[in-house]
């Protein structure tokens, strides 16, 4: 009986206890019938949308916020609605809803566009320029009123640049039977600053401001969630108070608060509970945190992994940007990859310290002025385990570099 291990861990799932009833309800992508602490923000986006009723052109709108502040939700929930009352009305309102940093790409952008206009695009093939004229063409033959939301727009303006967006913000001057409303949202409130201002003003029409929940209000929504997603008297109060604080502590993100809930309901039901308590929200958390921190380091782009690398190679309490920029300087070489400036390294460095995978802090010298003193933040086991999977960098690993040979005599 090989099969006895799996047979234990599969007759324990379906005879144990169940404490979910619908996990689903706790996904990101889920849709809720009501949206608690947003109404203002309903309303808002409701009256900004509802001329298309009549067959007007909207404002365009922006909507900004940190993660996990409903700004999808909000956007998907009065779509949905505006949608139902267009039927009735028999208004000519059409919808994309496009998430760009899925998207990936101008050309995708484009391609998903005109197929809800319902063209075919090939996969790949033509110019960007030609699909936008291609897709031009298709809208205005349509004759309807075109609402375009661009979720997560400031994933692929910071990749790709806001030529795609010139395009699009200026395409009703070329239009003459059908009309386009845009609908951006950003999760980064500096956005502007990466926007051609012409881009901005004309996306920017109205603007809607996403604050973080505070401890209260993610209490509500985890406990209006958690009657959908859990059997009754399974969740304690503790855990419910616990996961709101702590994802009230990080910034209000209610994604967060959501995935400590369905992790320590996961954590508890593994563990064969009968409740889901304060301690499986605390091992959830080290678990969702750990998982962050190996996405982070996956998705670092190839000269931030370069950086972090020298970081670990210089493996001192603290080391200099100076030092830093002789390592990477080294592991350019080594990979045969062009070597960014010192300013562009010191922002790559700023950058990996607010995602909290370095320390970096400005330290006052006396009359020599200041420097900064750069550590690592999280464990050098983590760094090879996940640089290890990777061809490219597990040689660099083990990489001795000249410069720190030198000053370890």
């Amino acid at each position: 009986m090989g099969n006895s291990v799996l047979d234990d861990v599969f007759d324990n799932f379906v005879n144990g206890i169940r404490l979910f009833k619908d996990r689903e309800v706790l996904r990101h992508d889920y849709i809720p019938d009501k949206l608690p602490h947003r109404e203002d923000q309903i309303r808002l986006l409701g009256s900004t949308v509802a001329p298309v009723l009549k067959d007007a052109r909207c404002s365009n709108i922006f909507i900004y916020g940190k993660t996990g502040t409903g700004k999808t939700a909000v956007a998907k929930y009065v779509l949905s609605h505006l949608e139902s009352k267009a039927k009735e009305y028999g208004a000519q309102v059409k919808f994309c809803y496009i998430n760009c940093r899925m998207t990936g790409s101008e050309y995708r952008v484009f391609a998903s566009l005109s197929q809800s206009v319902g063209l075919s695009i090939p996969f790949t093939g033509l110019s960007v320029g030609e699909v936008f004229e291609r897709f031009r063409s298709g809208l205005d033959q349509s004759r309807i009123i075109f609402i375009i939301v661009l979720d997560e727009v400031d994933s692929l303006i910071k990749d790709r640049g806001d030529a795609f967006m010139y395009e699009l913000t200026r395409i009703n001057e070329t239009l003459h039977k059908s009309k386009v409303s845009i609908i951006g949202i950003s999760n980064d409130l500096r956005l502007k600053e990466f926007l051609d201002p012409r881009v901005f003003s004309s996306l920017s029409e109205e603007e809607l401001v996403f604050r973080p929940y505070d401890a209260g209000e993610l209490r509500n929504i985890l406990l209006e969630r958690s009657k959908l997603a859990f059997q009754e008297g399974v969740l304690s109060d503790s855990a419910l108070s616990i996961s709101s604080a702590l994802a009230a502590a990080e910034h209000g993100d209610a994604r967060r608060a959501l995935d400590l809930l369905r992790v320590a309901g996961e954590v508890a039901e593994r563990q064969g509970a009968k409740a889901v308590t304060e301690e499986h929200v605390r091992q959830a958390e080290k678990h969702i945190e750990h998982n962050r921190v190996i996405e982070a380091l996956k998705n670092l782009t190839l000269h931030s992994k370069l950086v972090l690398l020298s970081v670990y190679h210089l493996n001192k309490p603290s080391a200099t940007t100076g030092e830093i920029y002789d390592v990477y300087n080294e592991l350019c070489g080594e990979m045969g990859a062009g070597l960014l400036t010192q300013r562009r390294l010191g922002t790559l460095v700023n950058e990996l310290d607010s995602m909290g995978l370095v320390n970096a802090r400005v330290v006052s010298m006396g009359r020599y002025g200041r420097t900064k003193k750069i550590r690592l933040e999280i464990s050098r086991g983590l760094i090879r385990d996940v640089f290890g999977g990777d061809n490219r960098f597990s040689q660099l690993l083990s990489y001795s570099p000249k410069i720190t040979n030198k000053s370890s005599n």
